[in-house]
C-alpha cells in the first residue's frame, strides 16, 4: 500500500470514531443497559479498595489486646516497673535424693534373746524412747541373778567387818590402858579387821562390776536400783527407738533369736531433713562453696522447685567420673523419697556481681517467633502490646534484659500468657 492510501485510511478511521462517540458508541461487550462487561470487575476493585482502607484504619491496634478488670484480677496480671538487681550465676548438675546419714539409726540389741513382740512395721513413725521390740533374754536374767548374788554377799559381809573392827578397838583400848592384852593379840585383831574390810571391798567391787555389766546390757540406773530393792529377776529386754524417725527397714520377726552379732533389728531415718547429693564436675568445684544456695527440680514431683543449701563438699574426686559429691540439705522435703532423681542449680560462690536489669522468666513470651514482654499500650486501661526484647539465659527464675526495656519501664511481670492468648484469638479473627 502506498503512503497516500495509508493516510487516507487512517483519516477515515478517525472520523468514524468521532461520529460513534457523538451518537453513543457501544462497546462490543455492552449489555444494552450502558454497563460494560468489565464493570463488575471495576466495582469489585472499588470495594476491595474500601476494604483495604478499613483494614488500614484498624491496623494500628491489631497487635494490641484489651483485658477487662475482671480478667486482670482473675489471671493475676501484674504490671511493674523494670529495675536492676543482682543475678547470681548458677551451675546445673544432676543429683539424687538420699537419706540424711546424720539422722539415721541402726537399732540393735546388746543382749541375746528371742523376739516376744515386734511392735512396728516398715513405714511406721516412732518417737525417741518408744518400745519397738520386746525380747525374752536368759542372758539378761542370768546377769541380774549374778548382780543380786554379789549384792547379797557384800551386804552379808558388813556385820563381819563391824565385828572385827570393834574387837580391834576394844583390844587397843585395853592395851593402851593397862596392857590387858598382848601386843601380838592386838596385831592379830587388827589383821582380822583389815582382812574383813578387804574382803568386803572386793565384794563391793564385784557388785559394781555386775552392775556395770547390766548397764552394758542396756539397763538404766533406775532399773538396776529397782532390781536391787525388789530382788526380782526380769529377763524382759525392751528395745527402744534412739531417735524420732520412720522405720525404713525391719530385720526381725516374731520368735526369732537375735543378739549383739546382728548389725541391726531395725533401721530408722528422720525423713524431715533429707540430703540431695549432686555430682559436680571437678572444673566447676571452685564455683561451689559451703552455704551456696541451691534450687532443685524433681521430675517425679512434676518439676516442683525446692530450695536448699550446700552443707558439704567431698574432699576427693571420683577417679572414674571426675566429679565430687556435693551435699545439699533440704529443710522442707515434703514428697521427697530417697532414690529420686533431681536437677540441681547451685549458685556460684565468690564476690556478688554488679546489678543488671532483670525480669522474671515467666514475663517473657514467644510471640510470632520472637521473645517479647507485654507493656501497657497507653491507649486505654487494660490494653497491652508486645515489646520485642533480647534476654540472657535464665538464672534462678530471672532473665537479664539486654535490649527492649530500660530501667523504670512498665511491663507485665505475671499473667502475660493470658495476653498472648488474647492476641492469638484476635489475630485469628482478623485473618478470618
Amino acid at each position: 500500500m502506498t503512503r497516500s492510501r495509508k493516510s487516507t485510511f487512517a483519516g477515515s478511521i478517525s472520523v468514524l470514531c468521532v461520529l460513534v462517540g457523538l451518537v453513543g458508541c457501544k462497546d462490543p461487550g455492552d449489555d444494552g443497559h450502558g454497563h460494560a462487561a468489565g464493570g463488575h470487575a471495576g466495582h469489585a476493585h472499588d470495594e476491595g479498595g474500601a476494604a483495604d482502607e478499613h483494614a488500614g484504619e484498624g491496623e494500628g491496634h491489631a497487635d494490641e489486646a484489651t483485658l477487662t478488670p475482671e480478667a486482670i484480677a482473675r489471671y493475676g496480671v501484674k504490671v511493674v516497673r523494670a529495675s536492676k538487681s543482682v543475678v547470681v550465676p548458677e551451675i546445673s548438675v544432676a543429683a539424687r535424693v538420699a537419706f540424711n546419714q546424720n539422722a539415721m539409726a541402726h537399732v540393735g540389741t546388746p543382749v541375746q534373746g528371742r523376739a516376744r513382740e515386734v511392735r512396728v512395721k516398715v513405714g511406721d513413725f516412732v518417737k525417741k524412747g518408744d518400745v519397738v521390740v520386746v525380747l525374752d533374754s536368759p542372758e539378761l536374767g542370768a546377769q541380774q541373778s549374778e548382780f543380786l548374788t554379789k549384792h547379797r554377799e557384800a551386804d552379808t559381809a558388813v556385820p563381819g567387818v563391824e565385828l572385827a573392827k570393834n574387837s580391834y578397838e576394844r583390844g587397843k583400848a585395853f592395851y593402851d590402858e593397862s596392857r590387858g592384852i598382848t601386843l601380838t593379840e592386838l596385831q592379830r585383831r587388827e589383821a582380822e579387821w583389815r582382812a574383813a574390810e578387804a574382803s568386803h571391798a572386793n565384794l563391793r567391787t564385784a557388785v559394781t562390776a555386775a552392775e556395770n555389766r547390766l548397764h552394758l546390757l542396756g539397763m538404766s540406773q533406775t532399773a538396776v536400783d529397782a532390781l536391787a530393792n525388789s530382788t526380782e529377776i526380769d529377763p524382759t529386754f525392751l528395745v527402744t527407738a534412739p531417735i524420732d524417725g520412720q522405720v525404713i527397714e525391719r530385720e526381725v520377726t516374731l520368735g526369732e533369736l537375735v543378739g549383739p552379732d546382728r548389725d541391726s533389728l531395725l533401721i530408722l531415718a528422720d525423713t524431715r531433713t533429707l540430703w540431695v547429693l549432686a555430682d559436680v564436675p571437678e572444673a566447676r568445684l571452685p564455683d561451689v562453696s559451703i552455704g551456696s544456695r541451691a534450687r532443685l527440680s524433681l521430675p517425679a514431683l512434676g518439676g516442683t522447685m525446692l530450695e536448699g543449701s550446700v552443707t558439704f563438699l567431698a574432699p576427693e574426686i571420683d577417679a572414674a567420673t571426675r566429679t565430687a559429691p556435693v551435699r545439699i540439705e533440704v529443710a522442707d522435703g515434703k514428697g521427697l523419697r530417697p532414690g529420686m532423681f533431681a536437677q540441681a542449680w547451685i549458685a556460684r560462690g565468690g564476690p556478688a556481681p554488679d546489678p543488671v536489669l532483670a525480669i522474671p522468666q515467666e514475663a517473657v513470651q514467644m510471640f510470632e517467633g520472637k521473645p517479647v514482654v507485654f507493656v501497657p499500650s497507653g491507649h486505654a486501661p487494660g490494653e497491652f502490646r508486645p515489646q520485642e526484647v533480647a534476654v540472657g539465659p535464665p538464672v534462678a527464675g530471672m532473665v537479664t534484659v539486654l535490649e527492649g526495656l530500660k530501667d523504670g519501664d512498665e511491663y507485665v511481670a505475671s499473667g502475660s500468657f493470658v495476653i498472648k492468648a488474647e492476641l492469638g484469638k484476635s489475630g485469628a479473627a482478623h485473618e478470618h
